[in-house]
C-alpha cells in the first residue's frame, strides 16, 4: 500500500504496509520508574464468574493495573504539570507527521553544579541536539540514546538517576518547530529534581500558543536495526480522559518523489 504525502514543501512516498513499531508493550515484565510496582494483568474470579479460558471460565475477561507514565510508551500532554484536567484525548487531534529519527550519546555533566545538576549526570544537551538536526526540518523528533541495549525493555529505572534532558535542548526544539518529542528515556527531567522539571516546562509553559497541540512521549525502543533519519510518524493513543496514555508510535520509512 503505497501512500503518497506532501509537507514542508516536499514530496514522499511511504509503504504502508511496512510499518516500524517503537512502542514497549504492556507487560508485567516491561519497564517501569517512579517507584511504581509492576503492573498487573488478572483475570475477574467471583464466586459466580471465571474469567479465564484456562480455569474453566467461557471467556477471558481480565482487569489491568498500571501507571501510564510509570509503565512503557506513553505519551503526555501540557496537562502532566499543568493545575486543569488536560485530557490528551482531546487535545491530539492529528496523528501523521514528518519526524527526524537522531541517535544522541549522553555525556556525563562537568559544568557548573547547581541543586539539581551533579557531577556525574549523563545529560542531553543543546548542542547535542542542535548538531544531531542541523537544518532539518519535522514536527517530530525522535531521539535513541546510547548505549541502546534491550534492557530498555524491562529495567526498573526507579532510584538510577536515568539520563535526562538540558531544559535549554527542548527549548531549542520548540523553538525549531517540534511539536512532538519522542524518547526512550523514562523521563526528559532529572529523577530528583525538587519538583521543577524544567525540561518539561521549557517545552510546554513557554507562553506559546500552540502548547495544547504539543507532546512527549517517553519510553519507547528503537533497534538499532533501525537507520537514523526521516520517516512518516503515526503516534497512536489510547482515547483516555487523562493527561497521558499508553501509545503506539510506528514509522515508516519514507522516500522523496
Amino acid at each position: 500500500m503505497i501512500a503518497s504525502i506532501e509537507t514542508f514543501g516536499e514530496s514522499y512516498s511511504t509503504d504502508l504496509s511496512k510499518p516500524i513499531d517503537i512502542s514497549i508493550p504492556l507487560h508485567p515484565d516491561g519497564p517501569r520508574a517512579w517507584y511504581v510496582d509492576k503492573m498487573t494483568i488478572e483475570p475477574v474470579m467471583t464466586d459466580r464468574f471465571t474469567g479465564s479460558v484456562a480455569k474453566g471460565g467461557a471467556v477471558n475477561f481480565r482487569n489491568i493495573a498500571f501507571n501510564p507514565h510509570g509503565h512503557g510508551t506513553h505519551t503526555e500532554t501540557v496537562g502532566h504539570i499543568d493545575n486543569e484536567i488536560i485530557s490528551i484525548n482531546r487535545t491530539l487531534n492529528k496523528f501523521f507527521f514528518l519526524a527526524e529519527l537522531l541517535t544522541i550519546a549522553p555525556k556525563p555533566f562537568t559544568g557548573r553544579e547547581e541543586e539539581f545538576k551533579k557531577h556525574g549526570d549523563r545529560i542531553i544537551t543543546q548542542a547535542d541536539v542542535d548538531l544531531a538536526i542541523g537544518d532539518r526540518k519535522c514536527e517530530a523528533l525522535i531521539i535513541r540514546s546510547v548505549p541502546n541495549t534491550d534492557e530498555k525493555l524491562s529495567k526498573n529505572y526507579s532510584n538510577t538517576n536515568p539520563v535526562y534532558f538540558e531544559p535549554g535542548a527542548l527549548n531549542f526544539m520548540r523553538a525549531k518547530g517540534i511539536k512532538h518529542l519522542l524518547t526512550d528515556l523514562p523521563s526528559v527531567d532529572r529523577e530528583e529534581d525538587g519538583r521543577k522539571l524544567l525540561a518539561h516546562r521549557a517545552f510546554w509553559h513557554g507562553n506559546r500558543p500552540d502548547d495544547l497541540e504539543c507532546t512527549i512521549t517517553e519510553f519507547i525502543y528503537v533497534p538499532d536495526s533501525v537507520a537514523d533519519g526521516t520517516y512518516l510518524l503515526n503516534l497512536q493513543i489510547v482515547s483516555f480522559e487523562n493527561d497521558a496514555s499508553p501509545s503506539k508510535p510506528v514509522l515508516y520509512k519514507i522516500e522523496k518523489e
